[in-house]
């Protein structure tokens, strides 16, 4: 599945963290290009899915699921490069494993 945003949360979060132990997740983020107060709450809307993210990540990290997270930074578009390169570099250098 591929979801964006807290929209998904509820649906595929909750197939993710209860249901069978038969996925691989990649959790990216990115700082926002810019940032509202939420009035009266004391913090803002990039805080508050910062936080949503952080705990969706953590919630499939305590069940023992797979789950890397990536922060990508101000640049989006330079950060996918950078995780591009990263991953072309890792699969050239591995060495296949035996199927179990």
């Amino acid at each position: 599945t591929l979801g964006y945003g807290p929209r998904f949360l509820h649906s595929t979060g909750q197939l993710h963290k209860g249901g069978p132990d038969e996925g691989v997740f990649l959790q990216l983020t990115a700082q926002p290009h810019f940032d509202l107060p939420i009035p009266g709450a004391g913090y803002t809307f990039g805080t508050l899915r910062d936080a949503q993210a952080i705990g969706d990540y953590l919630a499939l990290e305590r069940r023992g699921r797979r789950i890397v997270r990536v922060h990508l930074g101000n640049d989006v578009e330079a950060g996918l490069s950078i995780l591009e390169r990263t991953l072309a570099q890792a699969l050239a250098t591995s060495t296949p494993q035996e199927e179990r």
